[in-house]
């Protein structure tokens, strides 16, 4: 199973530098407003609310931040004009890409996002030409226990029927259907250990191997020039 998004590989970095955190602040209360405004203000019947501002509270965004992109989902202070738009591109070796944005402009955000992909040698693919390979699944990540703690806990998921789970650089990464993600999460939680990381992403089932260290280099800067794009919410690619 595929890596998952650009979140997951900087959830874990407590010292974000004052000019990225400003960047992640403003995407971050994005996705609450957006939320928001489509589902209303109570995280406890919204819950594209509740996994947006759990997301926010794991990268320490402060309340009052949280309250006010709420505040300006709801209408107060005026109506807020942000839609989200999601873009299907192949870029460098034929890697595919959904790109989910959140926008006050359309016109503007599509011109900005093919221009990066021309840049790299991608391209704009059409709709549902590259959504097929992908599926949404839950993803929960933690501190990976040792011993018998990871034996008894790696049991337990499997029991529950959880699709898939591996370790990467201290971190165990599991991979649930959306529907399992509060039981999965109560699980884990009733077991004493706390999570770091919890998001529903676009995950490849057929990821592919870049072993070309161009087309590598390409694809990173290709990821990093996207991500640098206030509107853009998250990137979501099948490569290995």
């Amino acid at each position: 199973m595929s890596g998952h998004s650009k979140w997951s590989t900087i959830k874990s970095q407590k010292g974000v530098a004052d000019a990225k955190k400003g960047k992640l602040f403003t995407k971050l209360g994005q996705a609450i407003t957006l939320a928001a405004r489509q589902g209303g203000g109570d995280p406890a019947s919204n819950s594209s609310l509740r996994l947006a501002i759990d997301k926010a509270k794991q990268f320490n965004m402060p309340k009052d931040n949280i309250e006010r992109a709420i505040a300006r989902g709801i209408g107060v202070g005026g109506a807020v004009n942000l839609e989200e738009i999601v873009y299907e591109a192949y870029g460098p070796g034929g890697v595919a890409f959904i790109i989910s944005c959140i926008t006050d402009n359309r016109n503007r955000t599509a011109s900005e996002v093919k221009h990066i992909l021309t840049k790299y040698g991608g391209r704009l693919a059409e709709s549902n030409s590259v959504r097929w390979q992908f599926k949404a699944k839950a993803v929960i990540q933690l501190a990976a226990p040792q011993g018998q703690e990871r034996e008894s806990l790696e049991l337990g998921l499997i029991e529950l029927g959880i699709d898939d789970l591996r370790e990467e650089g201290g971190q165990l990464i599991i991979y649930t259907p959306p529907s399992d993600l509060e039981r999965i999460k109560q699980f884990i939680e009733s077991r004493g250990f706390p999570i770091v990381y919890t998001a529903i992403e676009l995950v490849s089932d057929n990821p592919i191997d870049i072993s070309d260290g161009t087309i590598q280099r390409q694809l990173d800067q290709l990821k990093e020039e996207l991500d640098n794009l206030d509107e853009v919410d998250n990137i979501f690619t099948n490569e290995k």
